[in-house]
């Protein structure tokens, strides 16, 4: 990408992975076809005047994203493409169409391919989704996997993390926290959830969560100029965070732990009491989890609030 900036204050402006995301929102231009650039879950391209493209796309490395000897390929590829399903989901978007890259270790990649592939297929079939192309490689490194998903908007348009206001309700589509147990494997993006919220109710924003609660509602917040509480007390925390075994309490894993993949979303006040009064989605209680206010990151317990920093996981760029 061509920025017109030199490498050196390129550098110093971008010392992580959110600044670096800042920095490129900051230092690329806007384009007719694209009504929606880097920032969000995904990307939205109007392709014509009447459609919008969504379009995601992530890597995934052997030792940061995954162990490949511990849970071996078509876990992998499962993962790999469920990720991607999630960023689409949290769109409230369809999943249509996949690219593939991958870089297989010269060492063993011939026999990890098509063990990669049907883990890809044990998402993309669930969601009739086609696998439309990609690239092979090897190397002498680990394994490295990006997956390109294009999506389709529905007729009510992309739900972005910018639409939250004061006074919406925050809800979420499951329990949180503890996902390293095995959840970050086998979860199920919520696409179907995200789409049929869609249909029945007015939502102003939403994220899946990827980083954690606290990272991901806070993104939100940033991009849509406001604040949010959480109320402690109805946090969702999962079995798994409940049974880690570590100095972290099962509220600060449900909190702050990556890879659930659940969905947060912003809903007026009126749609989310009937959300919750219907509870329109099997398997899933809708619950009130806090509110969006005017600014600050804040958990209440018991009526008191108290700050509440977004942590989570993050890439760091060195």
């Amino acid at each position: 990408m061509a920025t017109g900036l030199p490498r050196e204050q390129a550098m110093e402006e971008a010392s992580g992975e959110f600044a670096f995301i800042d920095w490129l929102r900051r230092n690329t231009p806007p384009h007719p076809s694209v009504s929606l650039g880097p920032g969000d879950d995904a990307a939205a391209l109007r392709l014509s005047a009447h459609s919008e493209c969504l379009v995601t796309t992530d890597m995934l490395l052997d030792g940061v994203c995954f162990r490949l000897e511990e849970v071996g390929p078509r876990q992998v590829g499962r993962k790999a493409m469920a990720v991607n399903m999630s960023d689409i989901a949290a769109m409230a978007g369809r999943p249509v169409a996949a690219f593939v890259s991958v870089a297989l270790p010269r060492s063993g990649g011939k026999a990890l391919a098509p063990e990669l592939y049907l883990g890809f297929r044990d998402v993309t079939d669930d969601f009739g989704t086609a696998i439309a192309g990609g690239d092979t490689n090897s190397w002498d490194g680990p394994l490295a996997i990006s997956v390109t998903l294009l999506g389709e908007a529905t007729g009510n348009g992309p739900v972005h993390r910018s639409g939250a206001k004061p006074g919406d309700w925050i809800l979420v589509t499951g329990e949180l926290g503890g996902s390293i147990a095995g959840k970050h494997l086998t979860f199920t993006p919520r696409v179907r959830e995200a789409l049929h919220l869609h249909s029945v109710a007015d939502l102003h924003a939403m994220i899946d969560v990827s980083d954690g609660l606290s990272a991901d509602l806070n993104h939100i917040c940033v991009e849509s100029g406001c604040g949010a509480v959480l109320h402690s007390e109805s946090i969702p925390i999962s079995k798994a965070a409940n049974g880690m075994n570590d100095q972290k309490s099962p509220l600060e894993h449900a909190l702050t732990d990556g890879e659930d993949f659940e969905l947060v979303f912003a809903s007026p006040p009126d749609h989310a009491r009937a959300l919750i009064e219907k509870q329109p989605i099997p398997g899933i209680t809708l619950v009130h989890r806090g509110e969006f206010v005017d600014r600050g990151l804040w958990l209440a317990t018991a009526g008191r609030r108290v700050p509440l920093l977004p942590r989570g996981y993050t890439h760091e760029l060195c």
